[in-house]
């Protein structure tokens, strides 16, 4: 049984290639490029995003750019209430007819994802990110929203193949970046599968990836934010220049900072030391966890 009390397998999906072109052609609507509207047309592929996901009827879910309601349509099926972030005004009339017997439990929010705050949730906090990201801005709001939103405990997020590779990348790879750095110390990835670009409607010019991300509870106690936030800012500088040592990448980086940068940079070997960290090394060989030893000794050292 749904949340609802309805029978899951009797509702009729919209992830099918002529229900969604059925719906577009009645509305007058067409995929939009500059909002990088891709509409998931593979049943399959979203009960896979469900059960990757381990939606609840208890959990509150977060998505970002319902489309026509295809996803939302299921989440809505497994979750308690679905807040639902969607600026295409023509799109909202859709979700009214498509979601309409399960309206009374989507938080509809019509702006930029990239704007959200906390008060548009309209008092329910959500537990959970579950979305088909526009490519655009996937690996940028994931890293925001994971920031912004500690009551987020996990993502499961359809991202570009790429950005999946980043986000689940080890020290030493090519794709281990700061970006890598600053979202494990915040994430663990746990589960993933590909999607092929013939799953949407129209098809993308890339391969995807889902890609279920878990809030860290590993951390030590004194690992809090403040010290989250520094080893994110060491982890930038270690990168600013990639094939230099993290000494001459961190003085690549603060030496541009004004004051602040020269302070830092002055204390640098002593942040360094405090670390365990030799200057001659390259950013992409340390872990997260190294970086969080050079985030504690830069709030030590300064």
């Amino acid at each position: 049984m749904g949340a609802d009390g309805l029978e899951r397998e009797d509702r009729p999906t919209l992830a099918t290639p002529s229900a969604t072109q059925e719906i577009l052609n009645r509305f007058g609507l067409a995929p939009k490029k500059a909002f990088g509207q891709n509409f998931l047309v593979n049943d399959a592929i979203v009960q896979k995003i469900i059960a990757l996901a381990q939606v609840g009827e208890d959990d509150t879910v977060l998505e970002v750019g319902p489309g026509i309601g295809t996803l939302t349509h299921a989440l809505l099926t497994h979750a308690r209430r679905v807040i639902s972030v969607e600026r295409d005004e023509t799109l909202v009339d859709v979700l009214h007819e498509t979601l309409a017997e399960l309206e009374r439990r989507l938080v509809l929010v019509r702006k930029d994802a990239l704007d959200l705050k906390e008060e548009d949730f309209k008092g329910h906090e959500p537990s959970m990110l579950v979305a088909n990201l526009p490519y655009s801005i996937a690996a940028t709001l994931v890293l925001d929203y994971v920031q912004r939103f500690p009551c987020l405990r996990s993502a499961t997020v359809m991202v570009q193949r790429e950005v999946a590779e980043r986000m689940a990348a080890r020290p030493g790879t090519k794709d281990y970046g700061a970006y890598t750095v600053k979202l494990s110390l915040r994430m663990q990835p746990c589960g993933k599968f590909a999607v092929s670009r013939n799953d949407f409607l129209p098809p993308p010019h890339v391969d995807s990836t889902v890609i279920r991300l878990e809030r860290r509870s590993d951390l030590p106690a004194w690992a809090g934010a403040a010290t989250v936030q520094a080893a994110s800012l060491m982890a930038d500088a270690a990168f600013a220049s990639r094939r230099k040592t993290i000494a001459n990448s961190c003085k690549t980086y603060f030496g541009g900072r004004g004051v602040e940068g020269a302070r830092t940079l002055e204390r640098l070997p002593q942040i360094l030391a405090a670390a365990d960290v030799a200057p001659t090394v390259r950013g992409e060989t340390l872990s997260p966890e190294t970086y969080l030893e050079l985030g504690r000794a830069m709030l030590d050292a300064l």
